[in-house]
């Protein structure tokens, strides 16, 4: 008695063609996007001094992110994480477009940053303000810390 052993073959093949399709397509890093920053070409159109909330809002469109301590900077933030396999996902970049108005509500600076090894770098900056707008209270806090002495923290200078 001959059994077709043909069948048992071509299923073997197929087995194995769809075991190593699945583990290519496994071991294929996933790219994720999440956020949005506007691109160089859509800034071009935001001008300092000349546009407002109402204009950008109109030509950017509204942002991801509202400044707590400044009054209503925008800021439009996009990261993008890879997961390979089972490992944690892990993020590759990160862009952060800061849109500052002053207290009329006019453009008066617009920032781009970029992450690089987990420190903020500033990939490109329009206006450069000589005061202390920008920086938190933390940094003003330490930045006095040494500033300090007895008499002033008693009170007789």
């Amino acid at each position: 008695m001959q059994i077709n052993t043909g069948l048992g073959k071509k299923t073997a093949k197929l087995v194995c063609l769809g075991a190593l399709v699945f583990i290519i397509t496994a071991c294929s890093p996933v790219i994720r996007k999440h956020g949005y920053v506007p691109t160089e070409e859509v800034l071009d159109n935001v001008l300092v001094g000349v546009d407002t909330v109402d204009t950008v809002e109109t030509t950017v469109g509204r942002p991801s992110g509202r400044g707590l301590l400044q009054d209503g900077d925008w800021f439009y933030v996009q990261s993008i994480w890879k997961n390979f396999g089972y490992r944690e996902p892990k993020e590759i970049d990160r862009q952060v477009v800061a849109i500052r108005f002053d207290n009329k509500g006019v453009v008066s600076n617009v920032e781009r940053f970029g992450i690089e090894d987990g420190n903020v770098v500033a990939l490109s900056r329009r206006v450069t303000d000589s005061g202390i707008s920008g920086v938190g209270f933390l940094a003003q806090m330490f930045g006095s810390f040494g500033n300090l002495t007895g008499s002033t923290l008693t009170g007789n200078q």
